[in-house]
């Protein structure tokens, strides 16, 4: 089956329309005469539960994606400020959706800068649609590979299957 695409636009609304647990906010993004400080996240204003374990950054090619996947456990908050501009792909698996072939997606970066929480359970990807190398910085509810980097990775990575429901829409 062929996903239907919803792009989202508005930002309005923290919560994404029939994607619960899914928050989108504009980031807070303050200038002075020295430049400008980005608010990645703050303890007041993250999600309820969200306790986070750890942050990483990734630089991406244009061009360039990373996922779908999704995690068992782990929420991922994602912060897409720039350089460069990203199309994120979303897809609800968790047990008792019922929005089969529905995704949705957000152009998300440098002109639009957001953090995005993701929660478990919900399919996730992105994919660098700028002309520069783009970061994104994403903080974790989980340690990777856990305390010592000796448990599995929480992912289930639906890119490594052509057969995968969970496709992103063609460049």
């Amino acid at each position: 089956m062929a996903t239907r695409w919803i792009e989202i636009n508005n930002l309005q609304k923290s919560e994404i329309q029939n994607l619960p647990g899914v928050r989108i906010k504009k980031l807070p993004i303050h200038f002075d005469s020295r430049g400008s400080l980005h608010e990645l996240w703050r303890q007041d204003e993250i999600p309820a539960g969200f306790n986070p374990m750890m942050a990483c950054a990734s630089w991406s090619q244009p061009g360039i994606q990373r996922g779908p996947h999704e995690h068992v456990e782990q929420d991922d908050y994602f912060i897409f400020s720039g350089p460069s501009d990203f199309l994120v792909a979303l897809w609800d698996a968790r047990p008792g959706t019922n929005r089969p072939g529905q995704g949705w997606t957000l152009q998300v970066g440098e002109s639009n800068p957001v953090q995005l929480h993701v929660p478990h359970g919900v399919v996730h990807g992105y994919r660098n649609i700028g002309q520069a190398p783009g970061l994104v910085v994403t903080v974790t509810s989980s340690l990777f590979q856990g305390p010592g980097r000796i448990n599995p990775v929480d992912e289930i990575r639906h890119e490594n299957d052509p057969n995968s429901p969970y496709q992103f829409p063609s460049p």
